[in-house]
């Protein structure tokens, strides 16, 4: 071959290299813009008997098709969950869902470590579903959705329509199998490493009302072991929230 042949092939085969690393780049580009936008925003959903706000957190992709709502505490006197529902706030914006978080739904009965609201109401025994009066430590209000709580997480859970909802509850150390689609519980108490058990099904509980207006959705109960959580066991519990509020491949 010719000097000037050769130099010729050379800068064909240097241009060519070229144009493979601008297609490269260009399609990491359009890979990466295909890529919805997220962000994280607190919003105060309306307040207590008290007057004590009651935040939301959503993070992730505000679009997505996909919703989850997690409750960190329903009753006082059981705030565990907090500390999970803190850090999934904390943690980086998932892409491809739309995460509501709700820290504590109940902050008068947190400040007085007592189960019910500022009513005595047990919150998780006031909503429609099933609903029947009871008194005591379980009283349920004088009617369903008596409650301020309770009519703004019926608000925030009718607008929102999660495909799936994780409540936080103490001390039972299991995961319920709460009536929604046993397999979404079977993977979260595989993730965490809790038992999955059926407790008794309460009147009036958030999860039974949710699970029956929307069958194809699954709400569900985790009972935390007593005491404050190390901070391993939150981390661990806040991963498998994420893995089972993103779904599976055959979801």
């Amino acid at each position: 071959m010719r000097r000037h042949d050769a130099h010729t092939a050379l800068r064909v085969i240097a241009a060519l290299a070229l144009a493979l690393v601008v297609l490269q780049a260009l399609a990491a580009t359009a890979g990466a813009a295909a890529v919805d936008p997220t962000a994280r925003r607190s919003v105060v959903l309306g307040r207590s008997v008290d007057g004590r706000p009651i935040v939301a957190i959503e993070t992730g992709d505000f679009d997505a098709s996909r919703h989850a709502l997690v409750v960190g505490c329903i009753h006082g006197n059981e705030p565990a969950g907090i500390a999970i529902a803190d850090a999934l706030a904390r943690d980086l914006p998932p892409h491809e869902l739309d995460l509501w978080i709700v820290p504590v739904l109940n902050p008068d009965g947190v400040a007085a470590d007592t189960r019910g609201n500022a009513h005595g109401v047990d919150l998780n025994r006031n909503f429609p579903y099933r609903w029947r009066p009871l008194g005591g430590v379980y009283d349920s209000g004088a009617h369903p959705l008596s409650e301020p709580e309770s009519r703004i997480a019926r608000r925030l859970i009718t607008r929102l329509d999660p495909q799936v909802s994780i409540w936080f509850h103490q001390h039972l150390d299991v995961v319920d199998e709460s009536g929604g689609d046993v397999a979404v519980e079977r993977r979260f108490a595989s993730l965490s490493g809790l038992r999955l058990a059926r407790l008794p099904r309460e009147p009036g509980s958030v999860v039974a009302w949710q699970d029956h207006r929307a069958p194809k959705s699954t709400a569900f109960v985790v009972e935390l072991p007593a005491g404050a959580l190390p901070a391993a066991s939150v981390t661990r519990f806040a991963r498998a929230v994420l893995e089972v509020a993103a779904g599976s491949p055959g979801d």
